[in-house]
């Protein structure tokens, strides 16, 4: 159906056409004519823009229908039931929320796509969560960002000392709102923060991290992300607001603060504004508003990969599908700079032009490599620039080496474990030569239907992801035939005392454009891992292979005083987003299965954990000297039945906060 057909089916359907695609209403009339054009607004007129749309019961059975059918693919649902120690406080019943949610009464399209929003944010896990595109182009910014830093040797919360530096780089239209109302904001910078809204600063960070973070099942991991602190955003140094300074939506117009200016030693209390910041396409009114950001488009739905255009679009790109590990960190959308005296001073070695950003210490013998990503724009360069950067640390006589995974959303599966195997050396595997982990999939009977298909109608990786030629056999790390049937029979176990079925399991197969060492370019002994436990997805099985293969030590900063945390955040095993799997149905003719979820009717995206990885262990010792290497004679899976996610890694130590970009010391 042509978009704007496709746009008026939906306007009918949600029983507003005589509104949304009449003649523009005036802007009394229509909240969203109100802050056309504008790049900020007051949060109270993008929430009025956003809840000019009423509640309608077609469009809730049709984005509910997709996300119950998708979840049948989700690997850890069963685990949410009774999630195990330290992470029960995301236990909850997801079919009982959808059902929850199917019988709540809503009086507007917003309430309902709120629901469902903080629903699956509050699982906890960044690879599945609901995205609804029509509410999430609004963001709320404070222009304040508070921080977790050490003083006198005492952990406390404070206005970012740089909030001067980094809010000037939103630029005018944003500042002068602040002008406009006669707010001094810049008095606040480095202001030590007693409580907000009425509770101990940590307390609401908590709060925050409960009810808003999401992404990362651990909660300490969380409350590092209600704070701002440093990241990679593309190729360039960035800084995050923090969810406490960056929520998703503009419901709050103000945020208390109890605080003591620098300078001085008086309390006060004050209400700083929010600007929510528009991200979306330029609108002229509701009607254009709905059209741009709310109904469903080309993009939106899956495609049947099979098709003559569909292969020629793939015609000029990789030769396989690369399995891809990520959350979806909303505040990346505000991507600020971080202001140019917060950033390294140190010169860039060579192979610093993208995701990875790697210097020498004064010292001259410890190496730093932070990296801010395993989704680089290049695939194959990213594994050319590793190469690159630790070739220069060996020839400047760098014997140590620290990596900083701060803030590192994860990426692409095979990019964490080439960085594994590239500076632990191949010779470090032992007979379990593969540098990741043994995976599965959920092999419910849509799943089964889907490979059967597959191997019926000759597709192969090029197009899917569940073909088996994705994969390697676990009794021999070969790449699997196309026409292997991995789910056939398939395997079963009891979770929480709901029966799970899952495929057999399997290996990733990962092309490398680079030789491999043997021998690793630094002693392992002399590897660190440094970060704020902000270590989704690919970064946190990067972070856990290597502290059960090879005990690298870890450490973690920030956090709330006395609350563990976790070095990782959630480690998945790949993500399918809504176009992926519904491609993946397409594509094996089975859109018209009665398993099958309908296309949506309005822009967003369901995404989902569509595998999980499993924990191994060496049987008697993590690392050996490869001089001994002999004694690694066999790797053990120490518990068969639990996923990496839910396997509690502590660090080996805590570091001190420090707001300036830095590395941090061995502890």
């Amino acid at each position: 159906m042509p978009p704007p057909l496709y746009r008026l089916a939906v306007a009918v359907a949600i029983g507003v056409a005589h509104t949304v695609y009449a003649a523009p209403a005036s802007t009394a009339a229509d909240p969203c004519a109100k802050i056309a054009g504008a790049l900020f607004a007051p949060p109270a007129d993008a929430l009025a823009c956003m809840k000019s749309f009423p509640f309608n019961e077609t469009l809730r059975q049709n984005v509910l229908t997709v996300i119950s059918r998708v979840f049948d693919f989700y690997t850890f649902e069963d685990y949410y039931l009774d999630s195990p120690p330290p992470f029960q406080d995301s236990t909850t019943n997801i079919r009982a929320q959808l059902a929850r949610i199917n019988q709540t009464h809503y009086e507007t399209d917003f309430d309902f796509n709120k629901d469902v929003y903080d629903f699956t944010t509050q699982l906890n896990d960044g690879h599945t969560r609901w995205f609804p595109d029509c509410y999430t182009e609004f963001q709320n910014l404070l222009p304040t960002p508070v921080v977790t830093l050490e003083e006198n040797g005492v952990q406390n919360v404070f206005v970012a000392p740089d909030a001067v530096e980094l809010i000037s780089l939103l630029g005018s239209n944003f500042t002068s709102f602040f002008d406009k109302i006669h707010f001094d904001w810049k008095r606040l910078a480095g202001a030590k923060v007693l409580e907000i809204e009425g509770v101990d600063a940590y307390a609401y960070a908590q709060h925050i991290a409960e009810t808003q973070s999401g992404n990362y099942l651990d909660l300490g991991v969380r409350i590092n992300s209600a704070f701002s602190s440093y990241r990679i955003s593309g190729t360039d140094f960035s800084q995050r607001f923090g969810d406490i300074s960056g929520p998703q939506f503009p419901t709050q117009n103000t945020l208390t603060m109890k605080l003591i200016p620098v300078n001085s030693t008086k309390e006060e209390t004050v209400a700083v504004p929010f600007l929510a910041s528009y991200l979306g396409l330029p609108f002229t009114d509701r009607e254009d508003f709905w059209a741009i950001n709310c109904a469903a488009n080309d993009e939106t739905n899956g495609v049947d990969f099979k098709s003559s255009s569909q292969l020629a679009k793939l015609s000029d790109k990789r030769s396989k599908k690369l399995a891809k590990a990520s959350i979806v960190d909303v505040s990346a959308k505000n991507a600020v700079g971080l202001p140019s005296q917060f950033e390294p001073t140190l010169p860039p070695v060579n192979g610093s032009e993208g995701v990875i950003k790697s210097f020498i210490l004064p010292d001259r013998k410890t190496g730093v490599m932070f990296v801010g990503s395993f989704e680089p724009d290049d695939f194959f360069q990213f594994q050319t620039d590793v190469q690159t950067t630790v070739t220069a640390f060996q020839e400047a006589g760098v014997s140590q080496l620290l990596i900083d995974l701060t803030n590192n959303g994860g990426g692409f599966v095979c990019l964490g474990q080439f960085l594994h195997i590239f500076l632990t050396g191949s010779k470090s595997l032992g007979n379990f030569p593969n540098p990741g982990f043994q995976s599965t999939n959920r092999a419910n009977p849509l799943a089964q239907k889907i490979l059967a298909s597959d191997i019926e109608l000759g597709v192969t990786s090029e197009i899917s992801f569940y073909t088996a030629d994705n994969w390697a056999f676990l009794s021999n790390n070969t790449e699997m035939p196309p026409t292997a049937n991995y789910m056939a029979p398939p395997s079963s176990r009891q979770i929480n005392g709901q029966t799970y079925v899952e495929s057999q399991r399997f290996l990733d197969v990962c092309p490398f454009n680079v030789d491999i060492p043997e021998d690793p370019p630094f002693d392992p002994s002399k590897i660190a891992i440094v970060g704020n436990g902000n270590c989704a997805s690919t970064c946190a099985m990067f972070s856990t292979l290597m502290n059960e293969r090879h005990n690298t030590k870890i450490a973690v900063f920030g956090g709330k005083p006395g609350l563990p945390t976790q070095f990782k955040g959630m480690a998945g095993n790949q993500v399918l987003e809504w176009f992926d799997i519904d491609s993946e149905i397409k594509t094996a003719n089975l859109k018209d299965d009665p398993l099958a979820p309908p296309d949506l009717l309005v822009s967003g995206d369901f995404r989902h954990n569509w595998r999980i990885g499993m924990i191994q262990y060496i049987s008697s010792q993590r690392y050996v000297p490869h001089s001994h290497s002999h004694l690694l004679l066999a790797y053990s899976f120490f518990d068969e039945k639990v996923p990496i996610a839910y396997v509690s890694e502590l660090p080996h130590c805590p570091c001190n906060p420090r707001y300036k970009l830095r590395v941090f010391p061995y502890c």
